[in-house]
């Protein structure tokens, strides 16, 4: 897989900016079937910094009521990189 198909998009939470300032952790949705070197490699390739640590969570899709019955969200799969004390991604 590509780096761009592997690093689906960034996630901007509160808790998502508080760890990019003070911890220097980043956090992207990945595709699911992506495993912790394919996304090592994909950030590095894509922002040009080295990365230190990589964590992923399985998030499961949560259940809702629609009009036409009960429906789920889409899972979905977290990657939480931590990058070099020196290196930093602007995303804004």
């Amino acid at each position: 897989m590509h780096a761009t198909q592997i690093i689906l998009k960034p996630l901007i939470t509160e808790k998502s900016m508080w760890e990019s300032e003070s911890r220097n952790r980043y956090h992207f949705e990945v595709h699911p079937k992506a495993n912790k070197e394919m996304i090592r490699r994909a950030v590095q390739e894509l922002y040009k910094v080295r990365v230190t640590r990589v964590a992923t969570q399985n998030r499961l899709g949560k259940y809702r009521r629609t009009r036409f019955g009960p429906a789920k969200t889409r899972d979905w799969k977290k990657a939480v990189v931590e990058l070099h004390p020196d290196d930093r991604i602007d995303l804004f």
